[in-house]
């Protein structure tokens, strides 16, 4: 089960004027299981993405980024899961490609205005077919209000829905915020890690589209981690449509966009969080922040060896307070000149460890007591500056080890 984690009121996801989606089903891995979406964008949107840093990258992730460079714009995106087309070569290409032209075909776009997703099993071909089989149904479901409908077609592994809204008011006029995402496990960032589409209806130029999309992705996609694995076919897009009336917000000097950043950046981290909370087995959900550094670049690099580490994921799932586990992580992080004496370590609110080893004050029952909760705080301070940065994460459990022995049957 998740940890503190329902699915999304359809109720509560605003549609965003300019954005249709559709879902339907290709059995691509279950028969009957929706597995296709389209999403249908108005004209003259702006669309903005940043992608894997996976070498082995997919064939989608590919012509994605080519297609993001052409020059019509982008007018619609369609995503399947059930297959990766990863590890799939030249074959892969044409296929993704295919499936473009299938679907330009069916709107009226140029294939270059179409950008393809996929998630789900890797190093076997995308059967393109039972996707191009599949659009008409799809476009036929196409409308504004099927956010829950799109953030249910996308899962893999995942147990839970994961989409929010917003909405942010700017100058006196009210946009909205709307956004899906899939992941649970294979997750760890290297610029996202996991798929999710945001769309507002502001009107955005590409430039600050894209530095909304930088800061938003740092903050949120890039700061989670479940099990240490980045995936093939990691994608996070921005969209904006402009679809309602106002002067375009051009760049971030503008007075608007640092609402419309934060609003973005807060949807992003409830969606990042989100995936960590339904991570593969979890059962607890663990915050890393690392404080006291001399830059946000070594925080985040102790930060990760902790959540990374599979000795205390497992303390965790255990609610074993072996906090040695946490401080050997520290320690091997990488960065070669820590002080170890000037380190502390807290639990949630007790503290644990001070000057090179244990407090004087802590008590194993206290930290047991910390560590019997669903969600956990670790605070480590290096003493050696006013740098910061925070990690989300969850345990290992017995049932992350099914989930992956089992996946592919």
């Amino acid at each position: 089960m998740p940890v503190n984690l329902a699915a999304p009121d359809p109720a509560s996801l605003l549609p965003v004027p300019g954005v249709e989606l559709g879902i339907a089903s290709a059995g691509i891995k279950k028969p009957g299981r929706k597995d296709v979406l389209v999403m249908r964008l108005a004209h003259d949107s702006e669309v903005v993405g940043v992608f894997t840093q996976n070498r082995f990258c997919a064939a989608p992730v590919t012509v994605c980024k080519a297609h993001l460079h052409g020059e019509d714009g982008i007018r619609a995106l369609l995503v399947n899961t059930g297959n990766a087309n990863a590890g799939t070569g030249e074959e892969g290409l044409a296929r993704a490609r295919a499936t473009c032209s299938a679907l330009a075909g069916q709107l009226g776009f140029k294939p270059e205005q179409i950008l393809p997703f996929s998630t789900g099993v890797i190093l076997e071909p995308l059967p393109h077919d039972k996707v191009i089989a599949a659009l008409p149904a799809a476009i036929a479901d196409l409308k504004p209000a099927n956010w829950a409908d799109a953030a249910q077609a996308i899962m893999t592994t995942d147990t839970v829905a994961k989409a929010a809204s917003r909405k942010v008011a700017l100058d006196g006029v009210e946009f909205a915020v709307t956004g899906i995402a899939k992941g649970s496990g294979m997750i760890h960032p290297n610029m996202a890690t996991m798929l999710s589409f945001v769309a507002t209806d502001a009107p955005v130029s590409c430039e600050a589209l894209e530095a909304i999309l930088r800061h938003a992705v740092n903050q949120s996609f890039n700061c989670i981690t479940v099990d240490g694995d980045t995936s093939t076919n990691d994608s996070c897009i921005l969209m904006a449509t402009g679809a309602t009336e106002a002067p375009v917000i051009m760049d971030d000097g503008d007075p608007r966009f640092p609402a419309l950043r934060d609003a973005v950046t807060e949807l992003m981290i409830q969606l990042a969080q989100a995936i960590v909370r339904d991570g593969e087995g979890a059962t607890k959900f663990m915050e890393i922040r690392v404080e006291g550094g001399r830059d946000v670049a070594e925080c985040k690099q102790i930060a990760y060896a902790v959540a990374k580490s599979p000795l205390v994921k497992t303390a965790f799932f255990a609610s074993d307070p072996n906090l040695g586990r946490i401080l050997a992580a520290v320690g091997y992080a990488g960065v070669a000149d820590l002080e170890v004496d000037k380190i502390k370590l807290w639990l949630g609110g007790v503290l644990v460890a001070e000057q090179g080893g244990r407090a004087a004050s802590y008590q194993e029952a206290d930290g047991a007591r910390v560590m019997a909760a669903p969600e956990i705080a670790v605070r480590v301070h290096l003493g050696r500056g006013d740098a910061l940065a925070t990690v989300w994460t969850c345990d290992f459990s017995y049932d992350y080890v099914k989930i992956n022995a089992e996946y592919r049957t």
